[in-house]
């Protein structure tokens, strides 16, 4: 069986650990404990890898954030995984920083990346992982923060639950959302 693994974040330099990438985080440690090299291909970053008998097609799309949706549709078309058998790892402001929530489907809650999801995909219905960055700014200064980079002592609880999050992503594709989410979110 086929998974699709996506990481949403804003390819450049200047993006480069800023809270809004997490998802490309979370998948790069992924990949490397993984062993599974990246390859640029159309619409983003691949990188191919098995746990036990799943095949994780691992994304990073290069769409921008916003446009996110389109490097999904094309990589779940081209891999012909359906979407019960997506996972989007997301940056979510309404959680504190290192906590990590597993939803099934649900509202795209503001987020641009998700929206376009969304809309491309034309269902809420898709398992993502929403790892928090917390929401410490003041009013009007949220795009300032999502862009902005995380401090020494959030990397720090951040570094922690990369492996955490690599286990969640081993276990959606080995016992499914269900099993995942009732065994992870507890903690």
């Amino acid at each position: 069986m086929k998974y699709l693994i996506v990481g949403l974040g804003n390819v450049g330099t200047e993006y480069v650990s800023t809270r809004h990438n997490i998802g490309f985080r979370v998948v790069d440690a992924f990949a490397e404990k993984q062993g599974a090299e990246w390859a640029d291909k159309r619409y983003g970053f691949v990188a191919k890898t098995r746990v036990k008998n799943a095949e994780l097609i691992l994304l990073k799309p290069s769409t921008y954030m916003n446009l996110s949706g389109q490097a999904v549709r094309y990589w779940a078309k081209q891999e012909n995984i359906p979407v019960e058998r997506i996972l989007i790892i997301v940056d979510d402001l309404s959680l504190p920083v290192g906590k990590i929530r597993m939803r099934g489907s649900g509202s795209a809650g503001g987020h641009n990346g998700l929206k376009n999801i969304e809309s491309c995909m034309m269902t809420q219905n898709y398992a993502r992982i929403k790892f928090g960055i917390g929401n410490e700014f003041p009013r009007g200064a949220q795009v300032d923060f999502v862009l902005g980079k995380f401090s020494d002592e959030d990397n720090k609880i951040i570094e922690e639950k990369l492996d955490y999050t690599g286990e969640m992503i081993k276990s959606f594709c080995l016992q499914g959302i269900d099993r995942t989410m009732n065994q992870y979110n507890k903690k």
